[in-house]
C-alpha cells in the first residue's frame, strides 16, 4: 500500500498532471459543451465510429505493450499509456483539422521540454562510468569487490523506472567490498558493443544489470536461452534480490570485511 500512496503521491507533480491532461484533451474537447460546438461544429458533440475505433485499438495496444514492457508499478501504466495516448489524440486532431494536429504536436513537444520526468531524488552510493575504461578500472582496483552494474539508456522508459530501484538498493547494500555502479551505453556504445548490450531504440536489453565477482562478470539480467531467446525479467526490488541472491552476497561480503575488521559502511563516491 505504501507504493500506491508514493505514487498517487508523484502524480501530483506537474508532469504527471499535465501529461494525463494531454492525453484526455481531444475526448474531452470533442464531447463537452460548449467547446465541442466551437471547434467541431459540423461533426456534433459525439465520438464518431472511426473514432471509436481508434481509441479501441489504442486500449488493446497500451494493454499489450505495457505488459510486454514489464510495468510493474502504477506510474510505470500511466507514463507508458500517457505516450500512446497522445500518439492517438495527435492522429485524430490531424484527421479533423491539420491545424490543429500541429498545434496539439506543439503542445507535446513543449510538454516534453519544458516538463520532463521527475528524476529520483534519495539516497543513493552508485557510481557513474565514464566508458568502458573507466569500468574496468574499478573493477580490476580490487578484485574483492562484487559489483552491481546498471547497463541503461536515458531515453529509455524502463531504465527510467528501474532507476529508483536501483539507487534504493545500491543505499540499502552497498559495503566497501559491494558496489553499485552504472553505465550509459548511448554515451558509450563501445561498451555496449563489448558487453553485449543493445543500445538501440528497439532494445529489449535496456536496463541489464550485471554482479561482477573476482573482476569477471558473474550473473547478467536479462539472460539469454540456449536458443539465443532473452529471457524476460521484471526489474522490481523483489526480483533484484531473488535474482541475484543479494541479501547472501551481502553477508557473505560483511563477513569478509569483518576477517579484516573493515565492517563500516561505504561512503558514496562522487562521480
Amino acid at each position: 500500500m505504501g507504493g500506491v500512496f508514493k505514487d498517487v503521491h508523484k502524480l501530483l507533480q506537474p508532469h504527471y498532471l499535465s501529461n494525463i491532461i494531454l492525453c484526455l484533451s481531444f475526448v474531452v474537447m470533442r464531447t463537452l459543451h460548449p467547446i465541442c460546438q466551437i471547434l467541431f461544429p459540423t461533426s456534433g458533440c459525439e465520438l464518431n465510429w472511426r473514432e471509436w475505433e481508434i481509441l479501441t485499438f489504442l486500449a488493446i495496444v497500451v494493454v499489450f505493450r505495457t505488459r510486454r514492457a514489464g510495468a510493474t508499478t502504477m506510474l510505470m501504466y500511466i507514463s507508458s499509456a500517457c505516450m500512446y495516448c497522445k500518439l492517438a489524440n495527435f492522429i485524430l486532431f490531424m484527421s479533423v483539422d491539420p491545424r490543429m494536429g500541429l498545434v496539439y504536436g506543439i503542445l507535446c513537444v513543449l510538454h516534453l521540454l519544458l516538463l520532463p520526468e521527475p528524476s529520483y531524488v534519495g539516497p543513493e552510493n552508485v557510481i557513474y562510468f565514464r566508458g568502458r575504461q573507466s569500468l574496468w578500472d574499478e573493477v580490476n582496483s580490487d578484485r574483492s569487490v562484487v559489483w552491481f552494474i546498471t547497463f541503461y539508456a536515458a531515453w529509455s522508459p524502463s531504465c527510467v523506472n528501474f532507476a529508483p530501484v536501483f539507487a534504493e538498493l545500491s543505499a540499502q547494500y552497498t559495503l566497501k567490498n559491494l558496489k553499485f555502479g552504472k553505465l550509459d551505453v548511448t554515451r558509450f556504445p563501445d561498451a555496449a558493443k563489448e558487453f553485449h548490450v543493445s543500445d538501440s531504440s528497439l532494445s529489449k536489453q535496456l536496463p541489464t544489470v550485471s554482479m561482477f565477482k573476482n573482476g569477471k562478470e558473474h550473473t547478467r539480467v536479462p539472460t539469454v536461452d540456449n536458443k539465443g531467446k532473452l529471457q524476460k525479467f521484471f526489474f522490481t526490488e523483489d526480483n533484484m534480490k531473488a535474482g541475484f541472491d543479494m541479501n547472501n552476497v551481502y553477508e557473505e561480503c560483511k563477513k569478509a570485511l569483518g576477517k579484516k575488521g573493515l565492517n563500516e559502511p561505504e561512503k558514496p563516491k562522487a562521480d
